[in-house]
Protein backbone atom coordinates (compact mmCIF):
# COMPACT_ATOMS: atom_id res chain seq x y z
CA UNK A 1 0.00 0.00 0.00
CA UNK A 2 0.94 3.16 -0.91
CA UNK A 3 2.21 5.99 2.28
CA UNK A 4 2.31 9.48 2.19
CA UNK A 5 4.92 11.55 4.34
CA UNK A 6 3.21 14.84 4.92
CA UNK A 7 5.15 17.70 6.88
CA UNK A 8 4.46 16.98 10.40
CA UNK A 9 3.44 20.03 12.78
CA UNK A 10 6.51 20.32 15.04
CA UNK A 11 5.05 23.26 17.27
CA UNK A 12 6.77 26.53 18.16
CA UNK A 13 4.13 28.27 15.79
CA UNK A 14 5.87 26.59 12.71
CA UNK A 15 3.84 26.68 9.57
CA UNK A 16 6.06 25.62 6.65
CA UNK A 17 9.50 24.75 5.86
CA UNK A 18 12.05 24.91 2.23
CA UNK A 19 12.64 22.55 1.21
CA UNK A 20 17.00 22.12 0.73
CA UNK A 21 17.38 19.82 -0.82
CA UNK A 22 16.86 15.61 -1.38
CA UNK A 23 18.83 12.63 -1.10
CA UNK A 24 16.36 10.66 -2.73
CA UNK A 25 14.82 10.42 -6.61
CA UNK A 26 11.74 8.49 -7.81
CA UNK A 27 12.40 5.29 -8.31
CA UNK A 28 14.82 5.09 -5.72
CA UNK A 29 14.34 2.16 -3.01
CA UNK A 30 14.69 3.46 0.55
CA UNK A 31 14.66 2.23 4.00
CA UNK A 32 12.78 3.08 7.43
CA UNK A 33 14.40 5.89 9.00
CA UNK A 34 16.71 6.80 6.25
CA UNK A 35 17.28 10.14 5.83
CA UNK A 36 15.82 11.43 2.24
CA UNK A 37 15.97 15.30 2.56
CA UNK A 38 16.60 18.42 4.67
CA UNK A 39 13.73 20.92 5.25
CA UNK A 40 14.80 24.81 6.53
CA UNK A 41 12.37 26.00 8.69
CA UNK A 42 12.16 29.55 10.33
CA UNK A 43 14.29 27.89 13.46
CA UNK A 44 16.80 25.44 11.75
CA UNK A 45 17.66 22.48 8.97
CA UNK A 46 16.30 19.74 9.58
CA UNK A 47 17.03 16.20 7.94
CA UNK A 48 14.08 14.28 7.11
CA UNK A 49 14.07 10.79 8.01
CA UNK A 50 11.57 8.12 6.08
CA UNK A 51 8.88 7.06 8.05
CA UNK A 52 8.49 3.72 5.87
CA UNK A 53 10.78 1.72 3.48
CA UNK A 54 9.39 0.50 -0.07
CA UNK A 55 10.05 2.64 -3.47
CA UNK A 56 9.95 6.23 -4.25
CA UNK A 57 6.88 6.96 -6.27
CA UNK A 58 6.57 10.75 -6.58
CA UNK A 59 8.27 13.85 -4.77
CA UNK A 60 5.69 16.87 -4.49
CA UNK A 61 8.24 19.67 -3.94
CA UNK A 62 11.98 20.55 -5.60
CA UNK A 63 14.33 22.56 -3.59
CA UNK A 64 14.32 25.86 -2.84
CA UNK A 65 9.83 25.63 -2.86
CA UNK A 66 7.80 26.04 -0.02
CA UNK A 67 5.99 22.84 1.94
CA UNK A 68 3.25 23.76 4.67
CA UNK A 69 2.31 22.19 7.77
CA UNK A 70 0.34 18.87 5.89
CA UNK A 71 0.89 18.92 2.41
CA UNK A 72 2.26 15.85 1.09
CA UNK A 73 6.21 15.72 0.58
CA UNK A 74 6.70 12.45 -0.93
CA UNK A 75 4.85 9.15 -1.82
CA UNK A 76 6.60 5.65 -1.06
CA UNK A 77 5.22 2.30 -2.00
CA UNK A 78 5.88 -0.93 -3.37
CA UNK A 79 7.61 -1.76 -6.94
CA UNK A 80 5.45 -1.26 -9.58
CA UNK A 81 2.71 0.88 -8.27
CA UNK A 82 2.77 4.63 -9.60
CA UNK A 83 1.16 7.80 -9.11
CA UNK A 84 -1.97 8.39 -11.47
CA UNK A 85 -3.31 11.79 -10.68
CA UNK A 86 -0.56 15.05 -10.60
CA UNK A 87 -1.03 15.79 -7.12
CA UNK A 88 -3.66 13.40 -6.05
CA UNK A 89 -3.82 10.56 -3.76
CA UNK A 90 -4.70 7.91 -6.01
CA UNK A 91 -2.33 5.50 -6.55
CA UNK A 92 -1.87 2.71 -8.85
CA UNK A 93 -1.56 -1.17 -7.50
CA UNK A 94 1.48 -3.10 -8.78
CA UNK A 95 0.02 -5.21 -11.03
CA UNK A 96 -3.01 -2.75 -12.17
CA UNK A 97 -4.55 -3.94 -15.51
CA UNK A 98 -6.93 -6.87 -14.68
CA UNK A 99 -10.22 -7.02 -15.17
CA UNK A 100 -11.38 -6.80 -11.08
CA UNK A 101 -11.16 -3.84 -9.12
CA UNK A 102 -9.03 -3.68 -6.36
CA UNK A 103 -10.55 -1.74 -2.98
CA UNK A 104 -8.91 -0.49 -0.08
CA UNK A 105 -9.63 -1.51 3.66
CA UNK A 106 -12.50 1.36 3.70
CA UNK A 107 -14.03 -0.26 0.60
CA UNK A 108 -13.11 2.73 -1.61
CA UNK A 109 -12.10 2.05 -5.07
CA UNK A 110 -8.68 3.09 -5.88
CA UNK A 111 -7.99 5.02 -2.85
CA UNK A 112 -5.65 3.79 -0.37
CA UNK A 113 -6.42 5.28 3.02
CA UNK A 114 -4.46 4.50 6.44
CA UNK A 115 -6.60 2.98 8.67
CA UNK A 116 -7.41 5.03 11.90
CA UNK A 117 -4.94 4.39 14.79
CA UNK A 118 -6.16 1.37 16.96
CA UNK A 119 -8.17 -0.66 13.97
CA UNK A 120 -6.94 -3.44 12.33
CA UNK A 121 -7.50 -3.54 8.68
CA UNK A 122 -7.01 -7.07 6.75
CA UNK A 123 -6.15 -7.51 2.69
CA UNK A 124 -8.81 -10.05 2.16
CA UNK A 125 -12.12 -7.93 1.52
CA UNK A 126 -15.00 -9.89 1.24
CA UNK A 127 -17.38 -9.50 -1.28
CA UNK A 128 -19.73 -6.58 -1.01
CA UNK A 129 -23.51 -7.18 -0.64
CA UNK A 130 -24.30 -3.93 -3.04
CA UNK A 131 -22.43 -2.34 -5.20
CA UNK A 132 -19.39 -0.14 -3.65
CA UNK A 133 -20.41 3.99 -4.56
CA UNK A 134 -17.66 5.42 -6.80
CA UNK A 135 -14.21 6.94 -5.85
CA UNK A 136 -14.44 10.56 -5.75
CA UNK A 137 -12.02 11.96 -8.15
CA UNK A 138 -10.15 15.67 -6.73
CA UNK A 139 -6.92 17.29 -6.04
CA UNK A 140 -5.76 17.88 -2.67
CA UNK A 141 -6.54 21.48 -3.19
CA UNK A 142 -9.76 20.68 -4.26
CA UNK A 143 -10.59 18.76 -1.22
CA UNK A 144 -9.35 21.23 0.92
CA UNK A 145 -11.39 23.94 -0.41
CA UNK A 146 -14.32 21.42 -0.28
CA UNK A 147 -13.20 21.45 3.50
CA UNK A 148 -12.97 24.39 4.22
CA UNK A 149 -16.58 25.73 2.88
CA UNK A 150 -18.77 22.48 4.50
CA UNK A 151 -19.12 20.81 0.98
CA UNK A 152 -19.62 17.13 0.41
CA UNK A 153 -17.75 16.15 -2.56
CA UNK A 154 -19.56 13.24 -2.94
CA UNK A 155 -22.59 15.38 -3.79
CA UNK A 156 -20.52 17.22 -6.39
CA UNK A 157 -21.22 17.00 -10.04
CA UNK A 158 -17.84 16.62 -11.76
CA UNK A 159 -17.22 18.16 -14.91
CA UNK A 160 -13.21 17.55 -15.18
CA UNK A 161 -11.57 15.77 -17.60
CA UNK A 162 -11.78 11.98 -16.10
CA UNK A 163 -14.76 12.70 -14.15
CA UNK A 164 -12.82 14.85 -11.78
CA UNK A 165 -13.95 17.49 -9.28
CA UNK A 166 -12.74 20.92 -10.13
CA UNK A 167 -12.02 24.20 -8.19
CA UNK A 168 -14.56 25.68 -10.01
CA UNK A 169 -17.04 22.84 -9.32
CA UNK A 170 -16.76 22.97 -5.55
CA UNK A 171 -17.36 26.87 -5.31
CA UNK A 172 -20.34 26.88 -8.00
CA UNK A 173 -21.66 29.12 -10.29
CA UNK A 174 -21.74 32.15 -7.58
CA UNK A 175 -17.94 31.88 -6.88
CA UNK A 176 -16.47 31.98 -10.22
CA UNK A 177 -13.02 30.40 -10.21
CA UNK A 178 -9.54 32.92 -9.41
CA UNK A 179 -7.53 33.50 -12.20
CA UNK A 180 -4.27 31.08 -11.17
CA UNK A 181 -2.28 33.59 -13.28
CA UNK A 182 0.14 36.38 -11.10
CA UNK A 183 1.75 38.62 -12.86
CA UNK A 184 4.66 40.30 -11.38
CA UNK A 185 6.78 42.70 -13.11
CA UNK A 186 10.23 43.06 -12.87
CA UNK A 187 10.16 47.32 -12.97
CA UNK A 188 8.44 50.07 -11.39
CA UNK A 189 8.01 53.01 -12.81
CA UNK A 190 10.92 54.62 -12.07
CA UNK A 191 13.56 51.57 -13.12
CA UNK A 192 14.22 47.87 -13.13
CA UNK A 193 13.94 45.95 -9.47
CA UNK A 194 14.57 42.55 -7.75
CA UNK A 195 12.13 40.88 -5.95
CA UNK A 196 13.28 38.44 -2.93
CA UNK A 197 10.54 36.39 -1.33
CA UNK A 198 10.07 36.63 2.30
CA UNK A 199 10.65 33.36 3.63
CA UNK A 200 12.37 31.16 6.25
CA UNK A 201 14.52 33.67 9.00
CA UNK A 202 13.41 36.51 7.22
CA UNK A 203 9.64 35.50 7.47
CA UNK A 204 9.63 34.79 10.91
CA UNK A 205 11.54 37.71 11.68
CA UNK A 206 9.16 39.99 10.28
CA UNK A 207 6.27 38.46 11.98
CA UNK A 208 7.42 38.76 15.38
CA UNK A 209 9.05 42.37 15.24
CA UNK A 210 5.74 43.27 13.72
CA UNK A 211 3.97 41.54 16.91
CA UNK A 212 6.41 42.91 19.49
CA UNK A 213 6.33 46.64 18.03
CA UNK A 214 2.48 46.17 18.19
CA UNK A 215 2.34 45.08 21.67
CA UNK A 216 4.79 46.59 23.51
CA UNK A 217 5.04 50.51 24.77
CA UNK A 218 8.70 50.20 24.37
CA UNK A 219 11.49 53.23 25.36
CA UNK A 220 15.37 52.59 24.99
CA UNK A 221 17.79 54.39 27.44
CA UNK A 222 21.57 54.74 26.60
CA UNK A 223 24.59 54.82 28.41
CA UNK A 224 28.54 53.75 28.76
CA UNK A 225 30.55 51.97 30.94
CA UNK A 226 34.15 52.88 31.92
CA UNK A 227 35.45 49.09 31.44
CA UNK A 228 39.46 49.57 32.01
CA UNK A 229 39.43 47.09 34.91
CA UNK A 230 37.17 44.45 33.00
CA UNK A 231 39.41 44.97 30.15
CA UNK A 232 42.42 44.11 32.15
CA UNK A 233 40.98 41.47 34.20
CA UNK A 234 39.92 39.37 31.04
CA UNK A 235 42.96 39.70 29.12
CA UNK A 236 44.52 37.25 32.14
CA UNK A 237 41.32 35.21 32.39
CA UNK A 238 42.16 34.92 28.65
CA UNK A 239 44.99 33.20 28.59
CA UNK A 240 43.61 30.80 31.11
CA UNK A 241 40.39 29.97 29.20
CA UNK A 242 42.64 29.42 26.26
CA UNK A 243 43.97 26.50 27.74
CA UNK A 244 41.09 25.18 28.41
CA UNK A 245 39.83 25.38 24.89
CA UNK A 246 37.75 28.38 25.46
CA UNK A 247 37.28 31.47 23.64
CA UNK A 248 36.55 34.26 26.02
CA UNK A 249 35.23 37.19 24.90
CA UNK A 250 32.86 40.33 27.20
CA UNK A 251 29.40 38.23 26.86
CA UNK A 252 29.90 36.18 29.66
CA UNK A 253 30.88 39.32 32.08
CA UNK A 254 27.93 40.49 30.79
CA UNK A 255 25.77 38.35 31.27
CA UNK A 256 26.58 37.20 34.78
CA UNK A 257 26.62 41.21 35.42
CA UNK A 258 22.81 41.78 34.58
CA UNK A 259 21.93 38.72 36.61
CA UNK A 260 23.52 40.21 39.87
CA UNK A 261 21.25 43.84 38.17
CA UNK A 262 17.74 41.68 38.02
CA UNK A 263 18.47 40.13 41.50
CA UNK A 264 17.76 43.93 42.79
CA UNK A 265 15.43 44.88 39.77
CA UNK A 266 13.56 41.58 38.95
CA UNK A 267 10.85 43.08 36.77
CA UNK A 268 13.13 43.51 34.41
CA UNK A 269 13.42 39.25 34.20
CA UNK A 270 9.92 39.03 33.57
CA UNK A 271 6.58 38.94 30.86
CA UNK A 272 3.23 40.54 31.49
CA UNK A 273 0.50 38.23 31.06
CA UNK A 274 -2.00 40.34 29.40
CA UNK A 275 -4.77 38.06 29.32
CA UNK A 276 -4.86 37.29 33.52
CA UNK A 277 -3.29 41.09 33.72
CA UNK A 278 -0.03 39.61 35.80
CA UNK A 279 3.18 40.24 36.04
CA UNK A 280 4.97 36.90 35.85
CA UNK A 281 8.67 37.68 37.23
CA UNK A 282 11.01 35.00 36.44
CA UNK A 283 13.32 33.75 39.36
CA UNK A 284 15.69 31.87 37.05
CA UNK A 285 18.01 33.43 34.35
CA UNK A 286 18.03 32.09 30.73
CA UNK A 287 19.54 34.85 28.83
CA UNK A 288 19.38 34.91 24.94
CA UNK A 289 21.42 35.94 22.50
CA UNK A 290 21.61 37.06 18.82
CA UNK A 291 23.81 35.35 16.14
CA UNK A 292 23.81 36.89 13.01
CA UNK A 293 23.03 33.97 10.50
CA UNK A 294 25.32 35.32 7.35
CA UNK A 295 22.83 38.05 6.93
CA UNK A 296 20.06 36.37 6.48
CA UNK A 297 18.57 37.16 9.89
CA UNK A 298 18.90 36.18 13.41
CA UNK A 299 18.55 33.23 15.41
CA UNK A 300 18.53 33.31 19.57
CA UNK A 301 20.08 30.62 21.39
CA UNK A 302 19.72 30.38 25.15
CA UNK A 303 21.97 29.85 27.76
CA UNK A 304 20.26 28.57 30.83
CA UNK A 305 20.75 28.88 34.22
CA UNK A 306 23.30 32.33 34.21
CA UNK A 307 23.46 32.17 37.99
CA UNK A 308 24.75 28.62 38.10
CA UNK A 309 27.35 28.59 36.19
CA UNK A 310 30.81 30.01 36.17
CA UNK A 311 32.66 32.77 33.08
CA UNK A 312 33.98 29.43 31.76
CA UNK A 313 31.13 27.37 31.53
CA UNK A 314 29.39 30.41 29.95
CA UNK A 315 31.81 31.01 27.53
CA UNK A 316 31.86 27.90 26.16
CA UNK A 317 28.23 27.43 25.90
CA UNK A 318 27.90 30.42 24.28
CA UNK A 319 30.89 29.62 21.47
CA UNK A 320 29.04 26.14 21.25
CA UNK A 321 25.00 27.54 20.50
CA UNK A 322 26.41 30.16 18.11
CA UNK A 323 28.13 27.21 15.98
CA UNK A 324 24.87 25.51 15.82
CA UNK A 325 23.12 28.32 15.25
CA UNK A 326 25.50 29.57 12.07
CA UNK A 327 25.46 26.03 10.98
CA UNK A 328 21.23 25.62 11.15
CA UNK A 329 21.73 22.50 13.56
CA UNK A 330 20.79 24.00 16.83
CA UNK A 331 17.99 22.09 18.51
CA UNK A 332 14.69 24.10 19.01
CA UNK A 333 15.05 23.24 22.81
CA UNK A 334 18.20 25.66 22.67
CA UNK A 335 16.04 28.63 21.54
CA UNK A 336 13.60 28.18 24.42
CA UNK A 337 13.10 29.27 27.76
CA UNK A 338 14.70 32.82 27.15
CA UNK A 339 13.56 35.40 30.34
CA UNK A 340 16.00 37.88 29.12
CA UNK A 341 17.94 38.84 25.55
CA UNK A 342 21.62 40.41 24.65
CA UNK A 343 22.55 41.69 21.23
CA UNK A 344 25.70 42.54 20.43
CA UNK A 345 25.75 45.07 17.44
CA UNK A 346 29.25 46.52 18.49
CA UNK A 347 30.46 43.05 16.46
CA UNK A 348 29.59 45.08 13.24
CA UNK A 349 30.69 48.29 14.12
CA UNK A 350 27.60 50.65 15.88
CA UNK A 351 28.01 52.34 19.70
CA UNK A 352 23.85 52.68 20.08
CA UNK A 353 20.89 51.22 18.71
CA UNK A 354 17.04 50.80 19.94
CA UNK A 355 16.86 47.03 20.02
CA UNK A 356 13.70 45.48 20.09
CA UNK A 357 12.35 43.48 22.71
CA UNK A 358 12.36 40.09 22.06
CA UNK A 359 8.44 39.35 22.73
CA UNK A 360 7.00 38.34 25.17
CA UNK A 361 9.96 39.27 27.23
CA UNK A 362 10.11 42.98 29.30
CA UNK A 363 13.89 43.56 28.10
CA UNK A 364 16.96 43.66 25.83
CA UNK A 365 19.90 44.92 26.03
CA UNK A 366 21.93 45.99 22.83
CA UNK A 367 26.36 46.16 23.10
CA UNK A 368 27.97 48.69 21.27
CA UNK A 369 31.33 48.93 19.81
CA UNK A 370 33.88 49.69 22.78
CA UNK A 371 35.93 52.40 21.65
CA UNK A 372 38.18 55.21 23.44
CA UNK A 373 41.03 55.80 26.11
CA UNK A 374 40.10 54.42 28.75
CA UNK A 375 38.08 52.18 26.92
CA UNK A 376 34.33 53.33 26.98
CA UNK A 377 31.57 49.97 26.33
CA UNK A 378 28.41 51.58 24.78
CA UNK A 379 24.81 50.15 26.22
CA UNK A 380 21.50 50.80 24.93
CA UNK A 381 18.53 49.07 27.28
CA UNK A 382 15.01 48.58 25.65
CA UNK A 383 11.84 48.14 28.22
CA UNK A 384 8.69 47.61 28.01
CA UNK A 385 7.21 50.54 29.61
CA UNK A 386 3.95 48.30 30.96
CA UNK A 387 6.31 46.72 33.26
CA UNK A 388 8.62 49.23 34.01
CA UNK A 389 9.33 52.57 34.37
CA UNK A 390 12.22 55.09 33.54
CA UNK A 391 13.74 55.57 36.99
CA UNK A 392 13.15 51.75 37.70
CA UNK A 393 15.40 50.70 34.39
CA UNK A 394 17.88 53.53 34.96
CA UNK A 395 18.69 52.67 38.60
CA UNK A 396 19.26 48.88 36.87
CA UNK A 397 20.97 50.84 33.95
CA UNK A 398 23.33 52.41 36.97
CA UNK A 399 24.15 48.71 38.34
CA UNK A 400 25.16 47.09 35.59
CA UNK A 401 27.74 49.91 34.58
CA UNK A 402 28.77 49.86 38.34
CA UNK A 403 28.93 45.94 38.27
CA UNK A 404 30.92 45.98 34.89
CA UNK A 405 33.21 48.67 36.76
CA UNK A 406 34.31 46.65 39.42
CA UNK A 407 34.01 43.21 38.13
CA UNK A 408 35.43 40.57 40.24
CA UNK A 409 32.37 39.84 41.82
CA UNK A 410 32.06 38.11 38.10
CA UNK A 411 34.44 35.67 38.78
CA UNK A 412 32.20 33.93 41.48
CA UNK A 413 29.90 31.50 40.51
Amino acid sequence: MAQEFKFPDIGEGIEEGEVVKWHIRSGDEIKEHQVVGEIETEKAVAEIPSPYSGIVLKINFKPGETVKVGEVLFVVGKKGEKVLEEGSRQVEPAGAGKKEPKYSAAGAVGFLEEAPEGEETSTEVSKPTKAAEPAVLATPQVRKLAQELGIDLSKVSPTGEGGRITEQDVRGPAQPQKSKMVVKKKYDMWGYVDREPLKGIRKSIAQHMSEAHKRIPQVTMMDEAEITTLVNLREKEKIKAKKKGIKLTYLPYITKACMIGFKEFPLLNATLDEKNEEIIVKKYYNFGFAVDINGKGLLVPVVKGIDMKDIYTIAKEIHELADKARNRTIDLQDMRGGTFTITNFGSVGSKFSTPIINYPEAAILGIGRMYGDPPLLPLSLSFDHRVVDGAYATRFLNLLIQTLQNPKELLKK
